[in-house]
């Protein structure tokens, strides 16, 4: 939505404005602390899972196929963990590798490798000027991974359909662009998820460069907590094209188990896994397998992983409710602020008045409530704009959390009109 100056003279907005500063001073007053600022499960959601790390669970610590979890081997991760991950993303358990705790760690590690051996053709590292492609608003450890590597990063506009594909489909003709990161469902921070069209372009991309990857990070695969979303099968639709080998998959079991005890898996191009577990075996001698089998009895199959992720729906759809009724109770009508209302994942984006989101994030502070900072939603921490803040609801309980939403519409309010009065 196209932001519009409420329509109020500049008397009555001087008379909100002082209106607005009396309760935000009374807020300010009471000393608080909350916490919106990391997309974290709240300690109700850990609670859930506490089953997981019941020693009995491991009994004779043997995998569906006779190894013994506590030694050595196995690189690519035990079968039937392979299998669960399999299910997941829908591909075959022999296209999956199975890692530590975090995807991220992955997806620093696969560029990593690109920076030192390639992907395909001559290192990274020794091809000047390289550059990825950034849906934006997008998840700020993306870019941090590419900037650490000192990969331009290009601003990409995203829809409810997903980033702008005529753009992406003109910036790869050049051969220095070597890839896209995205979150291709309940996308972080807008919740969006990439209409069956945007997957197919994403599918049928000719880039130039021969060593060209998109980072299809699919962290939310099972998140839902309203009418589920649905996500086209990126590698069932690369076969209409020939296009495997473009696509690295990432997800976790990070915000389904625990976040700092989870386990990752990545999906990939029979080339591409080759590549891969070659240089495995010189990095390592296999990942967590106790940790791996751990999952794989507890969840068993896709279904357990459907039926856990309804208790954690049950947790977190209030929260994001009492969110979104507190923007539409607060903000709307007033042309200074628009929001997203996802089906899944763990982010709301807010864009408010252009040239507020810094200024809206710093009165939170000082009213004690920290948000994501102004700017993390795009690369190098420069939102264009200044209106982009990410909402992360699901951490702080939920009276705490209608208190900082509340303190939240305020702020955005009173950057609005501050800026409305400046011109």
């Amino acid at each position: 939505m196209e932001m519009q100056i409420p329509a109020l003279n500049e008397s009555q907005l001087s008379e909100r404005l002082a209106a607005l500063k009396e309760k935000y001073n009374g807020y300010k007053a009471l000393g608080l602390k909350l916490d919106m600022s990391r997309g974290k499960p709240g300690a109700d959601q850990l609670e859930i899972t506490n089953e997981l790390i019941a020693p009995e669970l491991l009994g004779d610590f043997k995998a569906s196929n006779g190894f013994d979890v506590r030694n050595y081997g196995i690189l690519d991760g035990i079968p039937e963990c392979k299998s669960l991950f399999a299910e997941i993303l829908g591909v075959p358990a022999d296209n999956v590798i199975v890692f530590g705790n975090a995807s991220l760690t992955i997806m620093y590690d696969y560029i990593a490798q690109c920076m030192l051996f390639g992907a395909g053709a001559e290192p990274w590292s020794k091809q000047d000027g390289i550059k990825f492609l950034c849906p934006v608003p997008g998840y700020d450890r993306h870019f941090a991974i590419l900037e650490h590597f000192g990969i331009e990063m290009i601003n990409v506009p995203t829809d409810e359909n997903g980033p702008d594909m005529d753009m992406i489909e003109e910036l790869i003709k050049d051969e220095k662009v070597k890839g896209v990161i995205c979150v291709p469902m309940y996308s972080n921070p807008s919740g969006i998820t990439f209409s069956d069209e945007t997957v197919r372009r994403f599918a049928a991309l000719k880039p130039a460069a021969k060593d060209f990857r998109v980072i299809w990070d699919n962290a939310y695969c099972v998140h839902h907590i309203g009418t589920p979303d649905t996500l086209l099968n990126i590698f069932d639709v690369c076969k209409e094209f020939g296009t495997e080998d473009n696509f690295i998959e990432v997800t976790s079991t990070s915000k389904i188990s625990f976040p700092g005890a989870g386990v990752a898996a990545l999906a990939a191009s029979d080339n591409n896994i080759k590549a891969i577990k070659s240089r495995m075996t010189i990095q390592t001698i296999g990942y967590d397998k106790i940790n791996q089998l751990r999952h794989a009895k507890y969840f068993r199959n896709k279904a357990g992983i459907d039926a856990h992720m309804l208790r954690h729906a049950e947790i977190l759809k209030p929260k994001f409710d009492a969110v979104l009724s507190a923007f539409d109770n607060n903000l709307a009508g007033k042309g200074i602020a628009s929001w997203t209302v996802p089906n899944g994942g763990y982010f709301i984006s807010l864009d408010v008045y252009n040239g507020c989101a810094m200024k809206t994030v710093q009165l939170c502070k000082e009213a004690g409530v920290t948000l994501t900072g102004a700017g993390a939603t795009f690369p190098y921490g420069k939102d264009p704009d200044d209106k982009n803040i990410r909402i992360a609801p699901t951490f702080p309980s939920r009276d705490e959390l209608c208190k900082a939403v509340e303190i939240l519409c305020i702020c955005v309010e009173i950057a609005a009109i501050e800026k409305i009065l400046e011109k």
